[in-house]
């Protein structure tokens, strides 16, 4: 596989790409690419679509309302989807924002929006959600894009769970579990085998006493603690996705 060129701008397309494909970019894109970037006919940038890996491609013709790019050849082949599952509670919009590039940077394969008795905010704009997805994935040189789940209860998707992942363990960040490192739970985890995983962080309130007593008493929930500290939401989503990367993910 190719190196990931770092210094080239990406852009995602909704394309079929394959050598020599004269592809038009949308008004979005082709002013991103002509008035922001300020690019110009023959300069060079690398596209991909999730599916076809990722393609040199030069601007063959552009204005400052259109666009055409000319793929030339493929530069890295296409990588696997991405297993971890993170669910959490919705944030207010600039925090979920973040919180979105963050976990799509860290390696999750895709996200979901959970309900839970403690949710700040309930409307969810599932659109913006999938902006915030492909921005990271277009900054982070990655190449599969992250699926995007409507969002559920807590108690719905904890029901369903035995049907839809009947081999997927959840972890559970529990701001109350008994001790302050998660490391001895996530070793004994990886000393058992690998396994498919999904990662819940409940929101700013934390879990309350029942969702936190139902959660416990699933087989397929294991709780980890993230330290000493409460921490904002959007601060244990990476907290929890960098340990969990680290020990039983795709760091290893």
């Amino acid at each position: 596989m190719g190196k990931y060129e770092y210094k080239m701008q990406r852009l995602f397309l909704r394309h079929v790409l394959a050598e020599g494909a004269r592809i038009e970019a949308d008004r979005s894109q082709a002013n991103y690419l002509m008035n922001v970037l300020r690019m110009k006919d023959g300069d060079y940038l690398l596209v991909f679509n999730g599916n076809h890996g990722e393609w040199l491609a030069k601007i063959s013709s552009g204005s400052r309302r259109d666009c055409a790019l000319q793929v030339m050849e493929r530069t890295r082949e296409q990588t696997e989807h991405n297993d971890l599952i993170y669910l959490f509670a919705p944030l207010k919009h600039a925090r979920l924002d973040y919180m979105v590039q963050k976990a799509v940077e860290m390696g999750v394969g895709s996200l979901q929006p959970v309900m839970t008795q403690h949710t700040q905010s309930s409307r969810i704009n599932l659109e913006r959600m999938e902006a915030n997805v492909i921005e990271a994935a277009e900054q982070c040189g990655i190449l599969s894009i992250p699926e995007v789940i409507g969002p559920q209860s807590l108690k719905d998707v904890l029901a369903e769970w035995p049907q839809m992942h009947p081999d997927r363990r959840l972890l559970f960040c529990d701001e109350a579990e008994g001790t302050h490192n998660p490391l001895l739970t996530l070793a004994q985890m990886k000393e058992a085998g690998p396994q498919p995983l999904a990662v819940i962080v409940g929101p700013e309130g934390g879990f309350s006493d029942d969702e936190r007593s139902h959660l416990r008493g699933l087989d397929f929930v294991t709780a980890i603690p993230l330290g000493p500290r409460i921490l904002r939401a959007d601060t244990a989503a990476v907290a929890a996705l960098t340990i969990i990367q680290a020990t039983v993910g795709d760091w290893r």
